[in-house]
């Protein structure tokens, strides 16, 4: 079997606000609860992102999705829809831009906690 990401779990202040907000932005399914502490957001059928609160200090992570030309589209709308500020480079102001220089469109948000949230159609790590 090849080796699989599974499960990473995103320090936050409020784990129940954090994991809805993303899930709904991705219009993926989670929980408020599951397994021990955790709000799981299903990002798909192998990989779950668990929210965990925590009022430890903890680093900014960063998380790039790889998204299909329709839902690229659909959650910029959802982003756009509530008023979630967003960018086209990695650093740098909120410019409402979208970044097409690697062959395909990415976008950069912020959440609450300041992890950073990346979208992109094709990777630019991996050309397949």
């Amino acid at each position: 079997m090849a080796i699989q990401l599974d499960h990473f779990i995103v320090p936050t202040r409020d784990q129940v606000a954090a994991a809805q907000l993303l899930a709904e932005l991705l219009d993926v399914p989670w929980a408020e609860t599951a397994l021990g502490p955790f709000s799981p957001v299903f990002i798909n059928e192998g990989l779950t992102l668990d929210f965990l609160t925590t009022d430890e200090a903890f680093p900014v992570h960063h998380y790039c999705f790889r998204v299909g030309e329709e839902e690229f589209d659909a959650i910029l709308a959802r982003l756009k829809g509530r008023n979630i500020a967003f960018r086209g480079s990695v650093r740098g102001p909120n410019d409402g831009r979208i970044n097409t220089d690697y062959g395909g469109r990415m976008v950069y948000w912020n959440e609450p906690d300041g992890h950073q949230w990346e979208m992109l159609t094709v990777s630019y790590a991996r050309r397949r």
